[in-house]
C-alpha cells in the first residue's frame, strides 16, 4: 500500500510535472528531491540562503506527511559546485541536524540540476511513528 503526500500549498507544482511530493510505504516515508526555490519556483541565487530554503521545503514535505527532522533516517544530497559551497550546506545542515543521532548522508557531486541556479538538492526517507 502506498499513499502520496504533497504540502497543501504546493500540490499544484507536483502535478504540474508528474510527481508526488513523498510517498508513505510500509512504515517509511520517501521524499522526492527538494530543492532552494521560492514560492514562484526561482531558485535563490545566495547559496546559504537557497540551502536553507531547501530544508524549508523539506519541512514542509515533513509537516504535511506528520513527521519532522528527527525522523529522517537517510538523506542524499546533489552538489553542484560541491567543493565551493560544502561549508556552507555544512552550516544548515547542522542547524536541521544539531545533535545525535544523525541519519545516514550520501553527498554526490553533480554537473548540474533541472535549473542552472540550483546548487543542491536533498532527497530523504523518513521512518513513521
Amino acid at each position: 500500500m502506498r499513499d502520496v503526500i504533497f504540502p497543501s500549498d504546493k500540490q499544484a507544482n507536483y502535478e504540474a510535472y508528474g510527481y508526488s511530493a513523498a510517498v508513505r510505504s510500509g512504515g517509511f516515508l520517501f521524499m522526492s528531491g527538494q530543492v532552494g526555490v521560492d514560492a514562484s519556483g526561482s531558485a535563490i541565487k545566495d547559496p546559504a540562503a537557497q540551502f536553507q530554503l531547501a530544508f524549508d521545503n523539506l519541512a514542509g514535505v515533513l509537516k504535511a506527511a506528520g513527521c519532522g527532522f528527527g525522523d529522517i533516517v537517510d538523506i542524499t544530497t546533489f552538489h553542484v559546485d560541491m567543493y565551493d559551497h560544502f561549508n556552507t550546506f555544512a552550516a544548515a545542515k547542522q542547524s536541521v541536524f544539531p545533535n545525535p543521532p544523525f541519519p545516514n548522508w550520501t553527498a554526490v557531486g553533480v554537473v548540474n540540476l533541472a535549473d542552472p541556479d540550483l546548487l543542491l538538492e536533498i532527497k530523504t526517507i523518513a521512518r513513521l511513528a
